[in-house]
């Protein structure tokens, strides 16, 4: 399919009674489509897409499209939302350590690069943490400054592990041994299969 058939196809997903908190609705980017305004189209399909969960094929389709635009931002948040619908929602608000109590010295990417550990207070018989991968995604920026605060979303590498946390519970960041950030969960949110724990999540980029 081509772009417009790709945006077509995400739009049709969408509930005609949803609307943004900007009163975007589907007519608006149905609008967008007819001036070939695809990549307008592709944002506004992206916020209606936070009102609420939407199939794994509307951001599958979003990521296609998104793809063939070039838009690698979008495609990557596209694909993120992807994983989340498979594996569920963690949000947390993320403080990093400074510069100087820390090993990072430079900014980390917000754009889902960063696959740091986490101290999810899981303990085996050592009684030493059993720490968690999971890919760090910051909300509103493109990256996270030494001793910044940002609100983030975790996709864990094994979900099962990540289960039994709930909103207020606090967990640490780690790139080695030493604490890197400390983190208070805001969210957790199981698949759309699963019953969820806390609403959806507003606009987060």
């Amino acid at each position: 399919m081509d772009v417009t058939e790709l945006l077509e196809a995400a739009l049709l997903l969408v509930p005609e009674e949803i609307a943004t908190e900007n009163d975007i609705t589907v007519n608006d980017v149905w609008e967008y489509l007819v001036g070939d305004e695809w990549e307008l189209a592709l944002g506004l399909l992206e916020e209606l897409g936070d009102t609420r969960p939407l199939p794994l094929g509307f951001w599958e389709t979003l990521a296609t499209a998104a793809e063939q635009l070039r838009l690698e931002k979008s495609a990557a948040w596209c694909h993120w939302r992807c994983d989340e619908t498979r594996n569920g929602v963690v949000r947390a608000d993320l403080t990093l350590r400074p510069a100087a109590e820390s090993r990072r010295q430079t900014p980390i990417s917000g754009a889902g690069v960063l696959r740091p550990m986490w101290d999810i207070g899981s303990r085996p018989p050592t009684g030493e943490p059993d720490l968690a991968i999971a890919r760090l995604w910051v909300e509103r920026t493109p990256f996270l400054k030494p001793g910044g605060r940002a609100t983030v979303r975790l996709a864990p590498l094994t979900p099962s592990l990540w289960q039994h946390l709930r909103p207020g519970h606090v967990i640490t960041m780690h790139e080695d041994r030493s604490v890197a950030g400390t983190a208070v969960v805001l969210e957790v949110r199981r698949p759309a299969a699963m019953s969820a724990v806390h609403p959806p999540s507003e606009r987060a980029r």
